[in-house]
């Protein structure tokens, strides 16, 4: 097990590499960079309607400025030197976690990861413990009633929600509930009011819960069909083998053998599952939901970053985010072995 482990992390090094590499190698490609951008603002130019220039990479606002002053901008943004010693510089920081400043925010890219986790934290965690603690129940139930009308009825809906992008519902519950032509109900935008430092407790709980209802529903509908879905499939490939055959026979009452030998043994696909899942809450929709829904998230502040090209801020979120996907994906392998004892890593060459 240990080597397993060992050499799993060890190529964890390599793919990592890589990402970032083929991610820094995009980004040099890219017209409108940071330099560009603020030659733009400073001319007066717009951005959106500036055209990359093929000789000099600048839009042509950088025609208003003198070298010298260009000079100075690159060396601001660390541009003055080549490519590849700009990314073994970056690397070097990265290993010890120093994931450089914003160019726009000027903070901490650390530090401004760190102040948009409660907010994806917060719709993550609800979209994943609602998703599980509903599709579970319903999964069983369809399990035990397969091919009777609530199994049709049931795997109707899911499909027809799975069917609808995130998106697209996020929009239309807004559209529906959230003071437009219809009904007004919830709030269009943010977690919290803004005068949630004034109230109560029990008003500061119920304010939050308001914020985060229509955010939650938009993400977890889409959830639904795969889960529900695989825990009925997983209960149904357990009812039809021997061992409940054996303990029907033997007289057991049906919700013994569910809930005390069926439930523990489908269960090891959807618990293995728990890590990724865990995580995919959290960075899954968040990109537009939360630009939806005007939640000042990880989500929102990836996407701005890519608009703005603050590649320190897209980078170094690339880099901790690959760190967790690699890391997530070795402890869903090793849930397998907790969770099934026939499952051997030591063979594993």
């Amino acid at each position: 097990m240990f080597a397993y482990i060992l050499k799993r992390l060890l190529l964890m090094i390599p793919t990592l590499f890589g990402v970032l590499f083929i991610t820094f190698v995009i980004t040099q490609f890219v017209p409108g960079g940071p330099v560009e951008q603020l030659v733009s603002q400073l001319t007066g130019g717009d951005q959106a309607t500036e055209v990359a220039s093929t000789s000099t990479s600048l839009y042509r606002g950088a025609d208003g400025i003198d070298n010298e002053r260009l000079e100075e901008i690159k060396i601001l943004y660390g541009f003055d030197k080549p490519a590849h010693i700009r990314f073994v510089e970056m690397m070097k920081n990265f290993i010890v976690f120093d994931l450089g400043d914003s160019y726009f925010h000027h903070r901490s890219v650390m530090e401004l990861i760190v102040s948009k986790l409660p907010v994806s934290i917060s719709l993550g965690m609800w979209t994943f413990f609602l998703t599980y603690l509903t599709c579970i129940p319903l999964g069983i139930a369809k399990a035990v009633r397969d091919g009777s009308r609530f199994d049709t009825i049931s795997s109707t809906v899911i499909l027809v929600g799975y069917s609808i992008p995130g998106f697209i519902l996020g929009i239309t519950l807004l559209v529906l509930f959230g003071g437009g032509s219809f009904w007004d109900i919830f709030p269009l935008r943010g977690i919290v009011s803004d005068n949630w430092d004034q109230l109560d407790w029990f008003h500061k709980i119920t304010d939050y819960l308001w914020h985060m209802t229509l955010p939650v529903i938009a993400s977890m509908v889409g959830s639904f069909a795969v889960m529900t879905m695989l825990t009925k499939n997983s209960f149904i490939e357990e009812i039809s083998k021997l061992y409940v055959i054996t303990a029907r026979s033997k007289g057991l009452e049906e919700n013994n053998i569910l809930y005390k030998h069926v439930f523990r043994n489908a269960l090891i696909p959807l618990v293995t599952g728990f890590p990724a899942a865990f995580i995919g809450a959290f960075f899954a929709n968040s990109l537009l939901i939360e630009t939806i829904f005007s939640l000042d998230g990880l989500g929102l502040l990836s996407y701005e970053s890519i608009l703005k090209r603050d590649y320190p801020v897209v980078m170094g979120a690339l880099y901790l985010f690959t760190i967790i996907g690699l890391l997530t994906k070795l402890i869903t392998d090793l849930c397998y072995v907790w969770v099934d004892p026939r499952v051997k890593f030591d063979s594993v060459s």
